[in-house]
Parts: C-alpha cells; structure tokens; sequence
C-alpha cells in the first residue's frame, strides 16, 4: 500500500545510520519530531463533492473520501507539511478513473458542459504543485490515469513503442523487458512517476547522456482536448514548421490530456556498470566533467558531488569503518580535504564500454583523479530510486529536507552554485538556525550542466513556522536563480510553485504565446488552472 502521506510503498523504510544522524546533530543541531496527523482525522475534514450528477461520467468518478485526501497533494515539501499536519486546504470534488481514450473524451466534455476543473493526475510525484487544487469556487475533478498502464504497440522495425499515459516507470520497463529493449528513462521518482508525467514536465533521467531527455525519446502520441483529438505521428525528423510535440512537451495539463505516449526504444545493452573516482578539488573534479563531455566521451551518465555532498554522502553511507580506509587510502592518494566525489556510467556492448571506461579514467587521472573502481558505484545504482524514502527518516528526527535545481552554462555553473548554497546557508540565519546545504552537478550538455542543490533544517515548533521556513528559503533562492542565468526548473517543471518566476525566463512576450496556446486549446481555462502560467 502506498503511503498516504509520504514517498512510496509503507512497507519499505530507508533508516539514517546512526553516524549520519550524529553528523547531521553537529552540522544543524538536534531535531524535534513535530506530530503526524492521521488518515481517518484528515478524511473527516473532507467536505461534500460538489460535482453535478451526470449518467454518462457517473461510473468513471470515485467520491470516496480517502481516494479525495490520496489525490489531494504531491510530493513538494509543502504538500508534505500539509499532509503530516493534517491542515491539507483544497480536495478535489472527486477521483476519475478512465480506461480509454473515449472514457477521457467524456470527462472533458463533462467538464465543458458543467464547468467543471480537471487536473491530470499520473503518478501524483509532482514537487512543483502540478496536481493541487488551487482553492477555487468551481468543482475540481483529478483525472488519474493509473488504469491507462499497457504497453499497447512495438514496432520493432523502428523501434517505437506505445503506452498509456499512466504507465509508471517500472512497468514501462518491465513490459519493453520482456521484449527485448528498454527506454532507459530514470528519473529518480521511477517507481512512482508515470510515462504521461514525464512527458508534460519534460522529465529528464539520470542515464540522460545516453538516452537523451525525454524530449529525445518522445516520438508522438494521442492528446484529448476541449478542442477534439490531437494526433501527432511518429516521423524521424521534420521540417514543416513549428514541431506539434514541442507544444505538448512540458505543458502540464493546460492543452489536454495526454492518453497514449509513444516514445523511442533501445535494445537492452549487453553490459552496464557505474564507477567512482574522487578528485582532490572541486576545480578539478569540474574541469574533468566539462572535458568529458566536450570530447563526447560516451558515457551514459555522469555525476559530480562538491566537498560539502561527498562529506555528506559518507557519513550517511553506514559502514564507518570501511569509510575510514577509504578516507586513509584517498588521503595518501592526494583526495583528502575538500575532496569531490565523481560518479560515471558505461553502457553498451562489452568492447564499446571497456573503451569508454579507459577513455574516461585517462581524463580524471589527468586531473588528479583517484579511482575506486566500481564497488562504490554498484550501491549508488541499487540505492538510486530509494533515496525520497530518507525524507522519511529525517522526518521521523525532526529535519525537513528539500531540494531545488537549475541548469546554466558551464561559465556560469561556479557563480550561480555558489549564490544558491550562500542563499540556503543564511536563509535562517535571523532565527539562529542553520541550514545545511550541498550539490551535484548532473545531466551534462557540452554547454553547461545542471545544477541541483539539497537543503536539509529544522523542523521548527509548529509546521506553519516550518512552512515558512521553507518559504522564506524557497522564495528568495528562486528570484536569485531566475535573475542570475539560470533556469527555473531542469527537470521539475513549473506547476503552480515556479509559475512566479517563469517571465524572467520567458520574457512578455513569450509569456503571451504561452498563454495564446492556452487559451487555442482551453478558451474556459478549465484544464489545471494555476499552472505553468498564472
């Protein structure tokens, strides 16, 4: 069962080693757990559903109390908050199940002919407030798309697959599998997100320089409107003018529903195995990165920790005394202080990766680079989908952690890093708390990379104090990304979160075409509103 209130299945727990609970004392101070709310109190604060009556949708909608609280909020911290504390605001009016295409097609006009808001609802992972109702007097109805989950078509010859939107990673994986290939999209919400969600927020996975963002793999699909049915076909490349899928790239739910994903598959590779190499300095780890992938080594992922996150990733590893003869072992090797922890994978046949592997430790032993072989990067790639359950256990210890992530040119990667960990690092300060705050840098472009930034504090006395906490350091640390070259969002999306921020990016006028696609497909703004644009 999944939780209610939390990342994943109930059943499963990540604990913090008692090392990184101690570490986390001396770096913020001891937390203190805040009290949860429980199911059955939330679920009597749901009010009555006020969506109309209608024969034709009736046996698609689910007006269940519990299933209203479980597609109320996503995955944000504040979605958090407001679940554990019980004060969750908005409800949607109800819960509809679709099956079909004509099933969705009669929940739009359902929508259209009682005015009626629709909010798309995939794997309900979203941190950006995708899925939230936003407080309005017109009856919300979430779409959820959890029955749309088939592999419906392989065309092997081309090597186009086909799936319904609701289709969550594990399952687009296991079914491609089972035939031979793989998408190799792995964001690190896997288990839960789902193939439409990847596609209306421009998902990108951690295996990105291999197989591309999902921009690159999605190759066309089926999308319901207000308007009638979008097709778009599956060509290899186009140049007839503006490309359609571009418009339903990162849409969020403003144009419509999607219901059917192609995307471009890959025979599954004969080998795959990740490594790790420590470089004694963070110029130097960098440096190394920027030439990787410059050179176009073939590497089919690529991540680099700064000092205050290897730091970090080695007092939460477990295993203290194997962590003091790596650091013994690094030390004489010249990675000690300030040293920066690189992660690497090669995937392909077993002579391309033995190639790749050589190519890319002749470069990190250029810079200094200690290798460590590949013991290290074997535990990242098991624990690689598990990590949004340590929210929990920081939790259950009175710490609430969040994350918020960019991408820049490589000119500017030090510079704006640097603001965004200065910002988070003081954000508290008037209050004397501290914050502990570290990056890695991922998904690697021969122009710059990403930036993406974890931010651990204090559970304060009450979660309206925490709240503002997080929206005093959330808030100000957006406007200094947005005004200091970068973007809102690499791979979260807008949602309703971000949407204040999006014009710096934009510009007027590009706001106004955003808005102009909206209202072509939604004149009555019934799809998600409050999303992507305000």
């Amino acid at each position: 069962m999944r939780r209610w209130n939390g990342w994943g299945d109930e059943q499963f727990s990540l604990d913090l080693p008692r090392e990184g609970h101690a570490f986390l004392d001396g770096k913020i101070g001891p937390g203190r757990a805040l009290d949860d709310a429980k199911l059955e109190d939330v679920c009597a604060r749901v009010p009555e559903s006020r969506l109309p009556r209608d024969e034709e949708t009736a046996s698609l909608i689910d007006l269940d109390q519990e299933t209203r609280v479980r597609h109320a909020r996503g995955q944000s911290l504040p979605d958090w908050l407001a679940l554990r504390s019980g004060d969750v605001g908005d409800f949607p009016d109800g819960v509809a199940l679709p099956s079909t295409s004509e099933d969705v097609q009669a929940l739009l006009s359902y929508a259209r002919k009682h005015n009626v808001h629709l909010i798309p609802y995939g794997g309900g992972t979203s941190v950006a407030g995708h899925i939230n109702p936003a407080g309005s007097e017109t009856p919300v109805l979430t779409v959820s798309l959890a029955n749309m989950n088939q592999l419906t078509d392989l065309d092997r010859e081309s090597q186009i697959a086909t799936f319904g939107a609701g289709t969550p990673g594990p399952l687009v994986e296991s079914q491609l599998r089972a035939h031979g290939y793989t998408l190799g999209h792995f964001p690190q919400s896997f288990e839960l997100s789902t193939i439409g969600g990847w596609v209306a927020s421009r998902s990108s996975g951690q295996q990105s320089l291999r197989y591309g963002r999902i921009e690159q793999m999605f190759a066309g699909g089926r999308i319901e409107t207000l308007q009638g049915t979008l097709e778009i076909p599956t060509l290899p490349a186009s140049s007839a003018g503006p490309d359609i899928r571009e418009m339903i790239l990162g849409s969020e739910g403003r144009l419509g529903i999607i219901t059917d994903v192609k995307v471009r598959v890959s025979e599954l590779p004969e080998h795959e195995s990740f490594h790790v190499v420590f470089f004694p300095d963070w110029d130097s780890a960098r440096t190394a990165c920027r030439k990787l992938v410059q050179q176009r080594t073939q590497l089919s992922m690529l991540r680099l920790s700064n000092p205050v996150e290897t730091e970090t990733q080695l007092a939460l590893a477990g295993h203290p005394a194997l962590i003091r003869l790596l650091e013994r072992f690094l030390a004489l090797r010249g990675a000690d202080g300030g040293k920066c922890m690189m992660t690497f994978g090669v995937t392909g046949t077993r002579s391309q990766c033995k190639a790749v592997k050589t190519q890319a430790k002749a470069v990190c032993k250029e810079f200094g680079g200690v290798y460590t072989g590949t013991r290290m990067g074997e535990k990242w790639a098991e624990k690689r989908f598990t990590m949004p359950y340590l929210r929990e256990a920081l939790w259950q210890l009175g710490y609430a952690v969040d994350t918020l992530e960019t991408a820049t040119d490589w000119s500017n990667v030090d510079n704006l890093m640097c603001l965004m960990e200065s910002n988070l690092r003081e954000g508290l300060s008037q209050e004397q708390e501290r914050t502990h705050v570290f990056t890695h840098l991922s998904h690697f472009y021969g122009q710059g990379c990403s930036i993406y930034t974890t931010y651990v504090f204090r559970a304060a006395n009450t979660y309206q104090e925490t709240l503002a906490r997080w929206q005093r350091l959330k808030h100000s640390t957006s406007e200094l990304i947005v005004n200091n070259g970068g973007t809102i969002s690499h791979q979260h999306g807008v949602g309703k979160d971000h949407a204040p921020y999006l014009q710096v990016e934009k510009g007027k006028l590009g706001m106004e075409a955003i808005r102009g696609l909206c209202h072509q497909f939604d004149p009555d703004a019934l799809l998600n509103p409050g999303t992507l644009v305000e």
